[in-house]
């Protein structure tokens, strides 16, 4: 009987544990949200703060989405460089909500597996598909944050203005 006791008291120790786990899962990418609507805000503010709009695609199941997610905010200077030069959009990409219909306007970026980063202009025009694991380290687990900047700044909005180039 004390086996029995103890094998169940061990059983509800460890789905309490799991359930709890379950509940403090990092939520970046809401599954009921409206890409259409999330993307036309970005790209109404972008055009005002003369900024680009970079939306991430993938989902909370996803380690590598999570990894990246961490990074831009725990790096201050990738952190910063976003905040400054993108308005950001997540896209999420799961069983129950693939966003086939956005996916197929931004010319399925998810060819490139997840995450996968979309920069549209400051008019909402598609300027570049990053696939993400181009800005992997193979140091460590994770993303590279020497490469994500340098993807950021040669897609910023100042990277694509022709008078940023003109000598006057």
């Amino acid at each position: 009987m004390k086996k029995i006791t103890f094998l169940f008291s061990l059983m509800l120790i460890t789905l309490s544990f799991a359930f709890g786990q379950e509940t403090t899962k990092v939520k970046i990418y809401n599954e009921d949200a409206n890409p259409t609507t999330d993307i036309s805000n970005a790209v109404k503010k972008a055009s005002l703060e003369k900024k680009n709009v970079l939306i991430q695609i993938g989902g909370n199941w996803c380690p590598w989405c999570i990894l990246f997610d961490k990074l831009t905010k725990e790096n201050a200077e990738i952190k910063d460089y976003l905040n400054d030069n993108y308005e950001v959009v997540h896209v999420n990409y799961s069983p129950k909500n693939k966003n086939e219909k956005t996916l197929a306007e931004l010319k399925h970026p998810e060819r490139f597996g997840f995450p996968v980063f979309v920069v549209l202009d400051s008019k909402g025009n598609l300027v570049h598909t990053q696939n993400s694991a181009y800005l992997e380290s193979k140091e460590i687990k994770g993303h590279d944050p020497k490469l994500v900047l340098e993807f950021l700044q040669n897609w910023s909005y100042k990277a694509l203005d022709p008078t940023t180039y003109s000598k006057n």
